[in-house]
């Protein structure tokens, strides 16, 4: 059992429970994991393309590392590396120059995007090797570091419990003044085998494309009920922040990404600095790749998926509430149109 102790929120563990860890890529969301790994007294080796960024977090506590292998020879035996790239070929490169370096019993995990059949791929490459695969489907973006990040991890159970001060030192934990009763009440679960993470996070990310969408329909019905289509007597001038900001308080409908949604609308109701062009990270996608294999009608999800690929032809008022929620909670720029 790990001890543990609160400070503004964060739960670590206390000193024994300690681990070192190897990061690469220090992005948006790679870099505030070892923010937040740091707080909580773990050893962080890092690796990032841009040398700069690396002395950054070598100012800010971090071990630098010059290459995957000057990354590899400061860590000490069993090794873990966790790899935050992006999902697809950088990944499976990062991979697989660890698999050359690393040595049987070490660990590599994945906490990006991965598409979950590729986890199941490259845990099997990896096992011929000695080595051990985790993968880490990973929610909280731009907020982890105060937030904490929700975790769904898949990988053999005895390599995942080895893991598991690192993964409770990145989940948000219980609420203040409680107690967790499980790892799933404390922001993380061990979901299965391996590629069992990332298919937990792949539909995670599919319902919430769905509820994007509805919350910018809804919206976009308040912003055109002042419109001259409608009959003079029936229009209203609505204040969207005020609605958003009163269903955040006891409606059946509130959530993160309406409090998101809030501070998008409290900012500019118009939402002047969106063009309404929507991106998809590809989980949506491979959503409804795995609903037609398994025979599952997913009309919501589908349709969602849709609308942004609409979205980069013209744009509404409704995209502009999805590129705004996207920025939001994961610092997603809008892409130049044509870009």
């Amino acid at each position: 059992m790990i001890l543990s102790f609160r400070i503004a929120h964060f739960t670590f563990p206390l000193k024994g429970y300690i681990m070192q860890l190897a990061m690469i890529g220090l992005g948006r969301m790679g870099g505030n994991m070892v923010r937040r790994l740091m707080l909580g007294g773990h050893d962080l080796v890092v690796f990032d393309q841009n040398p700069d960024t690396v002395k950054q977090f070598v100012s800010e506590g971090a071990t630098g590392a010059s290459s995957l292998a000057d990354l590899v020879g400061k860590l000490s035996k069993p090794r873990a590396a966790w790899v935050m790239v992006p999902a697809g070929g950088p990944t499976d490169q990062a991979v697989d120059a660890l698999a050359q370096l690393m040595e049987p019993g070490d660990i590599v995990i994945d906490g990006g995007n991965s598409y979950f059949k590729d986890d199941v791929r490259r845990s099997k490459a990896l096992k011929t090797k000695g080595l051990n695969y985790v993968d880490v489907g990973t929610s909280g973006g731009v907020w982890g570091l105060k937030r904490g990040y929700c975790m769904m991890i898949g990988g053999e159970t005895s390599v995942v419990e080895h893991l598991d001060p690192i993964f409770k030192t990145l989940a948000p934990g219980p609420d203040p003044g409680t107690t967790a009763a499980s790892k799933a009440e404390a922001g993380y679960i061990h979901a299965g085998p391996a590629g069992a993470g990332h298919f937990v996070k792949m539909i995670h990310n599919g319902i919430e494309y769905g509820m994007m969408q509805a919350y910018a329909e809804g919206f976009e019905i308040f912003k055109q009920a002042a419109s001259d289509r409608v009959a003079e007597d029936h229009r209203y001038h609505l204040n969207l922040h005020d609605i958003a900001e009163v269903w955040r308080h006891g409606s059946v409908v509130s959530s993160w990404l309406l409090d998101l949604l809030e501070i998008a609308l409290r900012d500019d109701q118009e939402l002047a600095n969106f063009s309404g062009h929507v991106s998809d990270s590809g989980e949506g996608r491979w959503t409804i790749l795995t609903a037609i294999e398994e025979d599952v009608p997913a009309n919501v999800l589908t349709t969602s998926l849709y609308t942004r690929f609409r979205s980069r032809q013209d744009n509404s008022y409704a995209e502009k509430i999805l590129s705004a929620l996207r920025f939001q909670f994961g610092g997603h720029v809008e892409r130049p149109t044509g870009g």
